[in-house]
């Protein structure tokens, strides 16, 4: 797709006319995606698609046009001149954008990064060997996930990396389940094995009869997919730029330096070592890494091109949102084989769901524990919990309980795969707290 990408960025740059300028943004995949259900293949399929945003841009207006390619270049070179048309008769109607801002220096960059993925049959057989008879539900998404960007101005950028996820759930009974994720770039039967077997050994726990607490504060450990959920709440509004300035973050207190987290919490925008492309949408080069919180204070934001233009800052290849495309929480020093002995009493939870703010301005969040989570003694893990709502501050949660981060830390891609593959991904550890405030 690469060459189909650069070919109708040429044809279509060279239908501009006057002072016009173009900036393309393509995105595409080419993917491999089988359900299972009780550990049997349901809906195996492939699919190869490209997508094409054409933005058309004279003086300080501008429109956008979203095309789906058809991979035939005739047929696309057509739809494209009819875009152009069309958002030619448009641009004169439209108002002045104040904050429009995009590259202008010709730029150039190739990062391809191939891995070992599996056929979908050797996928298949490795999947249903593993789970045996167990109740296993999921879906395995593999193959490259694609990025270009070009201009007129003469940037062109490309980014083209291989990765698997396969996200699934075993099964007890009714909702006592093992949820479960793996995701890399090199397939390991081994590992895939490993991992479907230490999912399978906390079934019989959810055999046994589940414990119901009454509300209170708790020690707990949050396992990586838990922490995960937490942090990445953080994306809706928290490490933004703009809401920062706008005093509408959920860290403003951490912004303003009235309030801090725990001094072994690092937190990045990580492009360098995660699945998204090294450039935004408006032609500007990511930094590797952007640092938002070092040793539990404020150190930055992330600043996408309109947030720059408007405060007079500089951008740094956020996406629309300023949300995390590649999330890194640094680890700690706690051995993950050792976390429920650390734990000693309290609730090992795997995984939370349907998080929501409470109290923005307090950094206050709430949400439900979900398939395995157990109560532990002594630390043995010794019966299920029923389902918890928590309300508590990250403040707290990454603040004044949190007594360890893992050494270890689980890469945890995004599984959304409304209209394309995501890119976003997660690295996180696993986190020792000395309370977890449980509401219901």
């Amino acid at each position: 797709m690469k060459s189909l990408f650069f070919d109708l960025s040429d044809h279509a740059i060279g239908r501009l006319r006057g002072s016009e300028v173009l900036l393309l943004n393509f995105s595409g995949e080419r993917s491999d995606f089988v359900r299972f259900n009780r550990a049997r293949v349901r809906q195996p399929g492939t699919v190869e698609q490209g997508t094409l945003t054409l933005t058309l841009i004279d003086g300080l207006r501008r429109d956008n046009t979203r095309l789906t390619l058809t991979l035939d270049p005739a047929h696309d070179r057509a739809a494209i001149d009819a875009a152009l048309h069309a958002m030619r008769d448009d641009l004169p109607a439209l108002p002045p954008d104040p904050y429009l801002l995009y590259a202008t220096d010709a730029t150039q960059s190739t990062h391809e990064r191939t891995g070992r993925l599996p056929a979908p049959a050797e996928a298949v057989d490795a999947i249903v060997t593993a789970a045996g008879d167990a109740d296993l539900v999921g879906i395995l998404a593999s193959g490259p996930v694609l990025r270009g960007f070009a201009s007129s101005l003469g940037s062109r950028h490309w980014h083209a990396v291989d990765s698997f996820l396969f996200d699934w759930s075993l099964f007890h009974a009714g909702d006592k389940a093992v949820k479960s994720t793996w995701a890399a770039a090199d397939w390991d039967a081994a590992e895939l094995r490993r991992r479907i077997e230490a999912a399978r050994a906390q079934l019989p726990v959810l055999a046994l009869a589940p414990r119901s607490i009454d509300p209170g504060a708790y020690r707990a450990y949050l396992a990586p997919a838990a922490v995960d959920s937490v942090v990445s709440m953080l994306g809706w509004g928290g490490v933004s730029a703009k809401s920062q300035h706008t005093k509408q973050s959920a860290l403003q207190q951490l912004v303003e330096g009235r309030a801090a987290l725990a001094p072994q919490v690092d937190l990045s925008e990580s492009t360098g070592s995660g699945l998204a492309p090294r450039f935004d949408t408006a032609g500007f080069i990511r930094p590797a890494t952007v640092a938002l919180i070092r040793a539990g204070r404020h150190a930055g934001a992330l600043v996408n091109a309109r947030t720059a233009r408007e405060y007079g800052i500089v951008a740094n290849g956020a996406n629309d949102d300023e949300s995390m495309d590649s999330l890194d929480l640094a680890g700690g020093t706690l051995p993950e084989a050792d976390s429920l002995a650390a734990l000693d009493r309290g609730i090992w939870i795997g995984n939370l769901w349907y998080l929501n703010w409470s109290d923005r301005p307090a950094c206050r969040m709430t949400g439900m524990t979900r398939f395995a989570t157990f109560w532990v003694e002594g630390g043995r893990i010794v019966a299920p919990l029923n389902v918890m709502r928590f309300d508590d501050s990250i403040y707290r949660l990454l603040g004044t309980q949190l007594e360890a981060l893992t050494a270890e830390r689980d890469l945890r891609p995004s599984s959304d795969t409304y209209r394309e593959r995501s890119v976003q991904t997660a690295r996180v550890p696993g986190a020792l707290l000395s309370s977890i405030a449980l509401t219901l």
